[in-house]
C-alpha cells in the first residue's frame, strides 16, 4: 500500500490510483502462476523424461540425478528468481510506470512523472498544489480512456498451464496405464541414487551378472521369463563383445541362446523386448580331476589293516567284503560333488556243462546319488559295500565359480571272490625211490591273494603188503603265516628215517590255509616215494643195471655197423675218397659217431650214478662192486676220449686241402682206432655181464628174503582176523572183507614171486653152472614151494585164516633158509676169491675207495638228515615262539 502522503505532498487522484493498483495485481497474479507452472512443468517433464528413458535403457543414477535436478530447479531456482523479478521488482508505482513504459512510452512518461510529482515533497512556494493536482487529474483522465493491462509483459501462464495439463495427463495416464512401471519410474525419480531395478514389461528371471563358462567350449545362456512379464517378445537378441549378434526365439516360456566358445572374458549385451541386461562371461578350464584315491577297510576275517591307494587308471580290484570310499582331488575348489546312481553289475559264472541252460541274467542294481562330502578341492563317498559283480561309481562336480567337471568320469569297482589259496611242491619228480635214510630236497611255494594263514606239508603212507604195521601220517607245518604275506618259498628236507618211517609207499602233498572262514585247506599235486627195503633196492639196482647193459649192447652193435661202413670207405681210392659223394659219406659216419660218444657219455654217468647208489645199499658185494666200477670207468674213456678220436680222423678226412694220400692216412687210423673201442666195448660188455651175474645171484637172497618177510605179514594179517574166521565172504563187514581180499591178493603176488625166483634160479645155473644154486632150485623143486603157496591162497579165500597163517609162517622160514645158504655161499666164495694171486694190492685199494665212498655217502646222508631235523625245529619254534 502506498505511505501517506505528507501534508506538503499530492496523493495521487483515486481513479488513477486504483487502475496502478490492478495494474499490479494482475501483473502478479500472471507472473505467479507462470512460477508455479513452470516448477510444475519441470517437476513433470523431469519424470516423464526418466519413465520415457527407463523404457528405453536402464537409466543410470547419475542420469536421473541430473534430470531430478534439472526437473527441481524450475521450482527450486527459476521461480523464485521469475518472482523476483515480477512481483518484487514492481511492488512501487515508478516500477509499474517504467514497464507501462515499455509498450506505450508517453502514458508511462506521464505516470512516471505524475508518480514523481506525488512524491516530491517541496513546500507551496516552490510547487503550486493545484498545478501538481491538476497535472494528475489530467493523467488520470487520460489514463482512464486506456486500458493498462494492455501494457502487461506476455503472459505464458496459460501455455504452461495447458503443459502441466498435458503432462499431468501423462503422468495420470502412466499410473493408470502401466502403474508399476509409472510406480518403478517415480521411485527411481525421486531416489536416483538408490538400486532400485528398472521396471520393464518383459520380465526375466534370476539374470546373472556374471557368469564362467568352459574355455574354448561352445556354451548357451538360457534365460526364462517370468510369469509376472507383461510383454513376451518372439524374439531375442544377444551380442558376445563386438561379434555378431545371435538371436533366439521364444520356446517353453525361455530363450536359449547359443555361443560358439570362447578364449576372453567379455560382456554378453541382451535385448529382450524393452529388457536389457547386460552379463559378464568369464571363459575358465573345467575342473579337472588330478588325483584319485581309495580308502579300503578289509574284511574283518582277513585281519588287514586299512590301506589308501592310488586309483590312477579308475579301476578298482576289491575282494567281496570289503568296503571303500573314493576321495578325488581337483584342480579348483569344490561348491558341489555327487556320486551314483551306484550300478551293481552282477556276473554270471559260465556253466561247466554246455548242455546246462545258461542262468537267467540279474538286472543291473542301482543305488540312488548321494553327496559327497567337501573339503576344499576335495571330495569324498561314503564308504560303499563290496557285494558279488561289479560296482560302477559316477561322479559329478562343480567349483567353486559354478563350472561343473568333464562329464562320463567314473570309478570302477571289480570284485573279486577271496580265491582259494594254492601250493606247489618242486625240486623233486613226481615219482621218487629211495632208502629211508636217504634225505630228498623240497621247495614249497605257497601263494594266496589276501594273506597266507599256513602252509607246509603232510605225507601219507601205504603198505604195498599185508602187514600189522600202521601206514606214516603226519604233516610239517613250515610257518605260521600272515595276512600281508601273499606268497612264501620255503626249503625243507625230508627223510624218512628222520620220522622213523620203514619202507612204504609215501604220498606228500604240499598244502596251504587261507584266513576265509569254514574253508579247508588246499594241496598240490602229490608226489610219490617208494621207499624201499635194502633188498627192494637192490632188486630196483638190478633191473636198471640190465638196462644199462642191454643200452651197452645195442651201442656196441651200432659201432659194429659204424665200422663196416668205415671199412667200406677204406677200400676207396685216393680220389675216389676225395669225391662229393664219398665226402657225404664221412661226414654221416662223422655225425653217427658223435652221437655213439654221447650216447656212450650218458651212459657212463647213469652208470655212476648207478654204482653210487650200489655202495649206499650196502648188500652188494665189493666184487660186484668192483666190476661196476670197472665197467663205469671204461665207458668214461670211451665216450670221453676213444671214440671222438674216431670222430676226428673222420673229420680230418673230408679236409678238402688235403691230398690223396693223407685223406686215406685219416680214414685208416679211423678204422684202427674204432676197432680198439670196439673191443674195448664187447671187454666192457663182458665185465658188466660178469658184475650183472653176481649182482643177479645177490638178488637171489633179497628176493628170497623179501618173499619171507611177505609171508610173514600175510600170517599176521590172517591171525589179526580171527575175530571172523570161518565166516562167509557174504557175512563179513565191508572192512575186514577189503582187508581179506588185500591178503588174498598179496598172498597170490607173492606165490608168483616164488615160481619166478624158482624158473630164474634154473636159467641162472644153465648159465653159471654154479651148484650152491643147484641144490637150492632142486630143494625148491622138490618141495613143491609153488603148490603150497597157492594152497596158502585157496585157504584164505575160504576164510580160514588160522591154517592159512600157519602155512605162510612155515614157508616164511623156509624162504629165509635158502636166502641164508645162498648167502653163506656167496660169502665163502668172496672170502676164498681175494685170498691170492697177484689181484690183492688192486682189491685193497678199491676196497679203500669203496669204504672212503662210503663214509662220504653216510656223511651226506647225515648233513641231509641234519637239514631235515632243522626243518623240524623251524617247525616247533614257529609255532611255540617262547
Amino acid at each position: 500500500m502506498p505511505e501517506d502522503p505528507d501534508p506538503s505532498s499530492t496523493p495521487l487522484p483515486d481513479s488513477l490510483r486504483q487502475q496502478l493498483e490492478s495494474f499490479r495485481r494482475q501483473l502478479w497474479r500472471t507472473k505467479i502462476a507462470e512460477a508455479v507452472f513452470a516448477g510444475i512443468f519441470g517437476l513433470l517433464f523431469s519424470y516423464l523424461l526418466v519413465f520415457g528413458l527407463d523404457r528405453l535403457w536402464p537409466t543410470p543414477g547419475l542420469v536421473r540425478l541430473a534430470i531430478l535436478l534439472g526437473g527441481t530447479s524450475l521450482f527450486v531456482i527459476f521461480a523464485p528468481l521469475w518472482l523476483h523479478r515480477w512481483v518484487w521488482g514492481h511492488r512501487h508505482d515508478n516500477q509499474l510506470a517504467r514497464l507501462i513504459a515499455r509498450k506505450h512510452p508517453g502514458l508511462g512518461d506521464r505516470l512516471l512523472g505524475v508518480v514523481e510529482l506525488q512524491e516530491q515533497s517541496e513546500d507551496a512556494d516552490t510547487l503550486s498544489p493545484r498545478l501538481r493536482a491538476a497535472a494528475m487529474e489530467s493523467v488520470a483522465s487520460e489514463t482512464n480512456h486506456r486500458k493498462l493491462k494492455d501494457s502487461l509483459p506476455v503472459s505464458r501462464h496459460r501455455r504452461w498451464s495447458l503443459a502441466v495439463i498435458f503432462l499431468f495427463l501423462c503422468v495420470g495416464a502412466a499410473l493408470t496405464i502401466v502403474p508399476k512401471a509409472g510406480l518403478n519410474s517415480l521411485k527411481r525419480w525421486l531416489f536416483p541414487l538408490s538400486s532400485t531395478p528398472r521396471y520393464t514389461f518383459t520380465l526375466l528371471d534370476e539374470v546373472p551378472h556374471q557368469m564362467p563358462v568352459p574355455q574354448g567350449e561352445a556354451f548357451s545362456i538360457t534365460l526364462q521369463l517370468s510369469a509376472d512379464s507383461e510383454w513376451q517378445p518372439e524374439l531375442g537378441e544377444a551380442r558376445y563383445g563386438r561379434q555378431d549378434p545371435v538371436w533366439a526365439n521364444l520356446e517353453n516360456g525361455g530363450y536359449r541362446f547359443e555361443f560358439p566358445g570362447q578364449q576372453d572374458p567379455s560382456a554378453v549385451k541382451i535385448e529382450i523386448g524393452d529388457a536389457r541386461h547386460e552379463i559378464f562371461v568369464i571363459p575358465s578350464l573345467r575342473p579337472s580331476i588330478g588325483n584319485t584315491v581309495a580308502e579300503i577297510n578289509y574284511p574283518d576275517y582277513l585281519e588287514l589293516d586299512n590301506r589308501v591307494i592310488d586309483v590312477p587308471t579308475g579301476v578298482i580290484t576289491l575282494v567281496e567284503g570289503a568296503e571303500v570310499q573314493i576321495t578325488i582331488e581337483a584342480s579348483r575348489a569344490l561348491s558341489f560333488a555327487e556320486y551314483g546312481p551306484l550300478t551293481y553289475d552282477k556276473t554270471l559264472p559260465l556253466p561247466a556243462d554246455p548242455e546246462i541252460p545258461e542262468p537267467a541274467e540279474e538286472p543291473a542294481r542301482e543305488l540312488e546319488a548321494q553327496a559327497m562330502t567337501l573339503s576344499d578341492s576335495r571330495a569324498s563317498t561314503g564308504f560303499l559295500p563290496i557285494e558279488s559283480g561289479n560296482l560302477t561309481v559316477p561322479m559329478i562336480w562343480r567349483d567353486d565359480i559354478g563350472l561343473a567337471g568333464a562329464e562320463g568320469f567314473s570309478v570302477r569297482i571289480d570284485t573279486l571272490a577271496d580265491e582259494a589259496p594254492a601250493s606247489y611242491l618242486q625240486g623233486v619228480r613226481t615219482q621218487r625211490v629211495m632208502l629211508p635214510e636217504e634225505t630228498v630236497d623240497l621247495e614249497i611255494i605257497a601263494e594266496d591273494d589276501y594273506g597266507l594263514k599256513e602252509y607246509g606239508f603232510e605225507w601219507r603212507g601205504q603198505f604195498t603188503r599185508p602187514t600189522d604195521a600202521t601206514p606214516a601220517k603226519g604233516e610239517l607245518k613250515l610257518e605260521k603265516g600272515d595276512p600281508t604275506l601273499n606268497r612264501a618259498s620255503t626249503p625243507a628236507a625230508f627223510s624218512p628215517l628222520t620220522y622213523g618211517i620203514e619202507p612204504q609207499k609215501l604220498t606228500l602233498r604240499a598244502y596251504a590255509e587261507d584266513y576265509l572262514p569254514g574253508r579247508e585247506r588246499v594241496y598240490s599235486q602229490p608226489i610219490v616215494i617208494h621207499v624201499l627195503s635194502r633188498d627192494e633196492h637192490a632188486q630196483m639196482l638190478k633191473n636198471q643195471f640190465d638196462r644199462a647193459i642191454s643200452e651197452l649192447e645195442d651201442l656196441a652193435r651200432r659201432e659194429r655197423n659204424l665200422l663196416e661202413e668205415n671199412q667200406r670207405l677204406e677200400r676207396l681210392e685216393g680220389d675216389d675218397l676225395q669225391s662229393e659223394e664219398a665226402r657225404k659219406r664221412l661226414a654221416r659216419q662223422e655225425e653217427a659217431e658223435r652221437q655213439q660218444a654221447e650216447r656212450m657219455e650218458n651212459l657212463a654217468e647213469r652208470m655212476e650214478e648207478l654204482l653210487k647208489d650200489s655202495t649206499r645199499n650196502g648188500s652188494i658185494d665189493k666184487e660186484t662192486l668192483k666190476k661196476m666200477a670197472e665197467t663205469a670207468q671204461a665207458m668214461r674213456e670211451l665216450g670221453e676220449q676213444e671214440m671222438p678220436q674216431v670222430q676226428g680222423k673222420l673229420g680230418d678226412a673230408q679236409d678238402q686241402k688235403n691230398t690223396e694220400e693223407k685223406s686215406e692216412q685219416d680214414v685208416d687210423k679211423a678204422v684202427e682206432q674204432q676197432k680198439k673201442n670196439l673191443e674195448k666195448m664187447q671187454e666192457t660188455i663182458d665185465k658188466a655181464n660178469e658184475a650183472n651175474q653176481q649182482f643177479e645171484a645177490s638178488t637171489f637172497v633179497n628176493r628170497l628174503k623179501k618173499a619171507a618177510t611177505e609171508e610173514d605179514g600175510v600170517a599176521v594179517t590172517a591171525l589179526s582176523g580171527s575175530k571172523y574166521f570161518g565166516l562167509h565172504t557174504h557175512e563179513l563187514d565191508p572192512a575186514d572183507l577189503g582187508v581179506l581180499n588185500d591178503t588174498i591178493r598179496q598172498q597170490s603176488d607173492t606165490a608168483s614171486d616164488v615160481r619166478w625166483i624158482q624158473e630164474d634160479l634154473g636159467h641162472f645155473f644153465t648159465r653159471t653152472d654154479k651148484q650152491e644154486f643147484r641144490e637150492i632150485l632142486d630143494e625148491m623143486i622138490a618141495s613143491d614151494v609153488d603148490l603150497a603157496l597157492e594152497d596158502i591162497r585157496i585157504r584164505l579165500t575160504k576164510n580160514h585164516g588160522y591154517l592159512a597163517a600157519g602155512q605162510a609162517k612155515k614157508w616164511a622160514e623156509q624162504l629165509r633158509e635158502w636166502a641164508s645158504k645162498l648167502e653163506g655161499a656167496q660169502q665163502d666164495q668172496s672170502g676164498g676169491g681175494g685170498g691170492g694171486g697177484g689181484g690183492g694190492g688192486e682189491d685193497e685199494d678199491f676196497e679203500f675207495m669203496l669204504r672212503v665212498m662210503r663214509l662220504i655217502q653216510q656223511e651226506q646222508d647225515l648233513r641231509a638228515r641234519t637239514r631235515a631235523l632243522e626243518t623240524l625245529r623251524r617247525t616247533f619254534d614257529s609255532e611255540d615262539p617262547s
